[in-house]
């Protein structure tokens, strides 16, 4: 069999264990294939897509900063990208068109549900942290794949009503947006509590500032606390939520779950979860 080339696209890139992953699937099914890091800037994201149509890339995984970046730059978008307004696969089809999908809002959903032990309570909401491209993920996951319907988005651009107004039109799912502070009244509410920030991610800032943007005394005892970073695994906001006594996760498992999902695109075989799960830890 003629090894194939696959690679995750970033910026910052160092973090990401996707090789780690995705090299362990390969060699449990057997296949000689590669994967690889590269980090490149947004002016450099065509390029690298460029790659793929010619077949010197034979799939693609896209990180932050190019979730979004990466829609406008494709030849058709699968409803999952479409509908979430982000993507974090590209494929390459027989035609040499690339397709992107989105593999984060069903991973997500699933750790969600895991977390909870089965379907979230009827009425349930949700407040989720960032305006970026996991953050649109999560807004998918929540209403989406788990008919979640109150969904308050915090992120620090909001404070921009303009852009607030502009956010709430273009996503995923209907949400209320609100300014970068705590608010008691909507934590009071809240059962899932998504971080799809790059805070307290390693290389990009400690996280520590995050903690004060959620009134964790208001939260319900019963909510659950998924932060998306899973590098470190222990952030300042995990820390927070675990002394709030909040049932928690990090982003390995989604991790895991979206790798699969992707490489199933790519290959059409059942991907191996578990090694894969395995080699992150």
């Amino acid at each position: 069999m003629t090894p194939r080339r696959f690679a995750v696209v970033g910026d910052p890139i160092a973090h990401s264990k996707s090789p780690t992953m995705h090299r362990a699937a390969f060699r449990a099914l057997g296949l000689p294939h590669t994967y690889e890091a590269i980090r490149a800037t947004e002016s450099d994201l065509l390029a690298v897509l460029g790659l793929v149509r010619e077949g010197a890339l034979a799939g693609l995984n896209v990180t932050i900063p190019h979730k979004q970046h990466v829609l406008a730059l494709v030849d058709r978008l699968d409803p999952s990208a479409r509908a979430a307004g982000a993507a974090n696969t590209v494929v390459r089809d027989e035609d040499g068109a690339l397709t992107a999908y989105n593999t984060d809002a069903p991973a997500l959903a699933a750790e969600i549900h895991a977390l909870a032990g089965g379907p979230l309570p009827p009425g349930a909401s949700a407040l989720v942290l960032g305006s970026g491209g996991a953050a649109r993920a999560a807004i998918a996951a929540l209403g989406l794949h788990l008919g979640v319907r109150d969904i308050v988005v915090r992120a620090r651009s909001f404070d921009d009503e303009s852009r607030r107004q502009a956010f709430e039109v273009a996503a995923p799912s209907h949400v209320r947006a609100q300014a970068w502070a705590p608010s008691a009244s909507s934590e009071a509410k809240a059962s899932v509590l998504v971080q799809a920030t790059s805070a307290g991610m390693r290389g990009v800032d400690g996280g520590d500032g995050l903690i004060h943007i959620v009134d964790w005394s208001a939260l319900p005892a019963s909510a659950i606390a998924i932060d998306v970073v899973y590098a470190p695994r222990d952030t300042p906001w995990l820390q927070a939520a675990r002394a709030r006594g909040l049932r928690c996760d990090d982003g390995l498992a989604m991790l895991a779950r979206q790798g699969a999902l992707a490489l199933e695109l790519w290959l059409g075989t059942k991907a191996p979860l578990a090694a894969m799960r395995a080699a992150l830890e």
